[in-house]
């Protein structure tokens, strides 16, 4: 008969559980963000629903609104879809906000064939926006994502906020909204909000919680402090899990505000924000967000081998999930810790290898040459470049 386990190594097997889950929790949100990244491009399945041809709908009606206040959150790791059916047989529905690319109605209610009953947009001060789950280095660096707020912490003027932490030369803008979340929120019916949570990840990836909304009045700005009378809506949230031990390779990036996101990404972002008339104020925060962007043919080099080597596991992930999630979006354990492995991996090899030798795939960086003279090397003098740095009088290589 074996002898039981040392009882320090049970505790930390019980203390390391949660954090196992919850980053392999973020794993598979990112994974269902770039299964969402394929079928933008239609790399399989029929294109979706043109947004042109999608018209924006009501707002949901005064009594839906205040009984929305009553409600409870879903265990998305313990409801069944029966759950959901029998929901909907009895007259339902589901408040769900939306944010990042679920704006663009081309995503939600094209590609994704969701079909809302009403809406409307919405100011959140309890969340605000971010964009840190990684995604693919060199080519969607990260997707969008909430975090908590606490609305009752006046917001800083530019002015101040630059007096606390000092000027950023490489602040990218993501982080200069305020006034917390802008969404809007539909009303959906029970079976298409459990179609969400499935392609979503299920409750592998997000969990339901329910966040108070204020509608956003026909205004070019958003307001401070909300007066509008308040209710409660549904959304999926993937926070952002402590810090793992410094030995432990997990796809979680040590900046949560490094990254930047495509313009694919911000495209159907900033198009959902028009589509929907969201505040001029907002819209213009959008547009403001700079992408990241290829600088130099040494990351265009970078990118191509990247994809050529993590791409065949990455497609290998996406069809094994489509063969093994069930009925709920869930993935069983292996293909979890699978997809975890696998971006693990993806940011390993980019973090150890990559990033010294091809350059950044997170964040948009100046070329050297930018600094100093330019001199070409090679047939017709077009192989490479090679720049010298006036302030340090040598030769530096393209970056």
């Amino acid at each position: 008969m074996s002898s039981p386990s040392p009882p320090t190594l049970a505790s930390a097997n019980v203390r390391r559980e949660p954090l196992d889950a919850a980053n392999n929790g973020r794993a598979a949100a990112s994974a269902c963000n770039i299964l969402k990244v394929f079928n933008y491009f239609n790399w399989w399945g029929e294109p979706g629903q043109q947004s042109h041809s999608i018209k924006n709908l009501s707002p949901p009606s005064q009594e839906r609104l205040e009984h929305s206040l009553t409600e409870q959150p879903y265990d998305t790791g313990a409801i069944r879809p029966q759950d959901f059916l029998a929901a909907e047989e009895k007259g339902k529905t589901v408040l769900y906000l939306a944010y990042g690319s679920n704006l663009c109605k081309e995503t939600f209610r094209g590609k994704r064939g969701i079909k809302p009953i009403s809406q409307i947009n919405v100011q959140v001060p309890e969340l605000r926006l971010t964009f840190d789950l990684p995604g693919i280095p060199y080519t969607e660096p990260c997707f969008a994502n909430t975090a908590r707020r606490d609305p009752t912490e006046p917001p800083a003027s530019e002015k101040e906020q630059t007096l606390l932490t000092g000027p950023q030369p490489n602040d990218y803008h993501k982080d200069r909204w305020k006034k917390g979340l802008v969404g809007v929120v539909y009303e959906v019916t029970p079976i298409d909000y459990a179609h969400i949570i499935a392609t979503e990840g299920g409750g592998a990836s997000y969990k339901d919680i329910l966040v108070t909304c204020y509608p956003l009045p026909t205004s070019r700005t958003v307001p401070e402090a909300p007066t509008t009378p308040p209710f409660r809506a549904h959304t999926l949230f993937a926070p952002l899990p402590p810090p793992p031990p410094i030995t432990a390779m997990r796809p979680q990036r040590s900046d949560p505000s490094y990254a930047q996101p495509s313009a694919r990404y911000l495209k159907l972002i900033t198009d959902g924000a028009s589509e929907l008339g969201l505040p001029a104020e907002y819209q213009n925060y959008l547009a403001d967000i700079r992408p990241y962007t290829i600088m130099s043919p040494k990351q265009r080099l970078g990118q191509f081998i990247f994809l050529a080597i993590w791409s065949p596991f990455l497609v290998l992930m996406l069809a094994l999930q489509a063969q093994y999630q069930d009925e709920k979006g869930r993935s069983p354990k292996w293909l979890a810790q699978l997809s975890a492995a696998i971006f693990n991996g993806v940011w390993t090899s980019y973090d150890g290898f990559f990033k010294d030798l091809f350059g950044d795939g997170e964040r948009t960086q100046k070329c050297q040459h930018e600094r100093g003279e330019e001199r070409r090397y090679g047939r017709r003098r077009g192989w490479f470049r090679m720049s010298r740095d006036k302030s340090k009088g040598g030769l530096l290589d393209e970056c």
